[in-house]
């Protein structure tokens, strides 16, 4: 029997693209899939055929956070955003869907409403997560306040703070109150990840099922090297924590004038002609179709945004990574541990120190077969058609 899924995201890249093969996967099966999600991600969604539910949530700007973890500020803005996003979306949804309710409610393990939604109609609530998933022995927020807190980093108050709130929220519309960043684990969870790379992946059981990185229809996009005799080098710190001219010219020099040819992203806040002189050597823009520049690169400058490293494991290309946040560092430390690549700090990483790692990370062997071995296990984990068996399963 065909059902009726309502998938529910933040509104940010590395939120909804993971998702989007899943739902196509689902229309394909002959599914009807609604959407819902803020406007910076309407683009990104009407591709796959969904029914888009439009949200005014948006991601709120939280600025530089690199070498310092958020502080006052930056906590009292997602305080904010995640009540804000509950009580302007969560009536939406429910008006929407009053008289015609969806069969299960996919919903970002980060968000509150979509679990909300499901709990007051008394729905089937699938988590989806496109980092590093939590249960009962393992829980990212303790690792990312004990290992790669930075100073002024989120407290226990500043928690306890989101967690009233979220309360009064839930009483206020009549449901349970709700996990905050994650937390209890759904019955079922969707990790947008190989099993191999999830953090202390032993502990994790049935309830959650590693399915590994979707590109979709970003699979089709292509690139080509201007000079394919040339090795490739892909620099990109995301869509999120990019605003960083200081760090571009930084590569500039690095790899200015050498073997490398140089594809930049450098994102739409930073004036190109602003950072000088731009070598022959570099292809400089606001963005690049990543999984396709991915395909030529024999080496990846990057933040470690959990979507970026998966595509870049994806395609077996080793990175440097350049975390601008807390959560980023977490990810860079576990490519460096498993042997994917190697961390650099976002603070002190020279001009020379990026280059010196780059040539590293180009011609290690070792890395080499540990990316081979991480391509296939990726490959192995089943993808979105595994994603649509483990929600028809669960359903029936």
């Amino acid at each position: 029997m065909k059902k009726h899924f309502l998938f529910t995201s933040v509104p940010a890249s590395g939120h909804v693209n993971p998702t989007l093969a899943l739902v196509s996967e689902l229309i394909d099966r002959g599914h009807s899939v609604s959407y819902a999600v803020g406007p910076e991600q309407f683009d990104a969604v009407l591709p796959t055929g969904a029914e888009l539910v439009e949200l005014p949530t948006r991601m709120p700007d939280l600025g530089d956070l690199r070498g310092r973890g958020p502080g006052p500020e930056h906590i009292e803005r997602m305080i904010e955003f995640f009540v804000s996003d509950v009580r302007e979306c969560l009536p939406i949804l429910l008006d929407r869907f009053a008289e015609n309710p969806p069969d299960a409610v996919c919903f970002d393990a980060m968000t509150a409403v979509g679990r909300m939604f499901a709990d007051k109609l008394g729905l089937p609530a699938i988590a989806l997560t496109p980092n590093f998933a939590s249960n009962e022995e393992f829980d990212l927020r303790q690792v990312l306040a004990a290992e790669h807190a930075m100073p002024g980093g989120p407290a226990a108050a500043d928690l306890a703070e989101i967690q009233e709130a979220m309360s009064e929220l839930s009483e206020e519309f009549g449901v349970a109150m709700p996990p905050v960043f994650g937390g209890t684990p759904a019955e079922l969870n969707l990790v947008f990840l190989p099993e191999a790379f999830q953090l202390r992946h032993e502990t994790f059981d049935q309830r959650f099922r590693f399915i590994g990185p979707q590109l979709g229809d970003r699979e089709n996009e292509t690139y080509q090297p201007a000079d394919p005799r040339r090795p490739l080098l892909f620099i990109s710190l995301g869509t999120a924590f990019n605003e960083r001219p200081d760090f571009y010219r930084s590569c500039l020099r690095a790899f200015g004038g050498t073997q490398w040819q140089v594809a930049m992203s450098v994102g739409t806040r930073v004036d190109v002609d602003a950072l000088g002189e731009i070598p022959e050597n570099f292809d400089v823009r606001p963005s690049f179709p990543q999984p396709a520049v991915l395909r030529h690169a024999s080496a990846f400058v990057s933040h470690a945004g959990m979507n970026s490293t998966m595509e870049s494991l994806n395609c077996a290309v080793p990175l440097v990574a350049v975390p601008q946040m807390p959560e980023q560092s977490a990810n860079a430390a576990r490519v460096e541990e498993l042997g994917l690549g190697i961390e650099l700090d976002p603070e002190t990483a020279s001009a020379a120190e990026l280059r010196d790692a780059v040539d590293r990370v180009a011609t290690d062997q070792r890395m080499r077969a540990n990316l081979a071995h991480m391509r296939e296990l990726v490959a192995a984990s089943g993808g979105a058609p595994a994603g649509a068996d483990a929600l028809e399963s669960h359903l029936s």
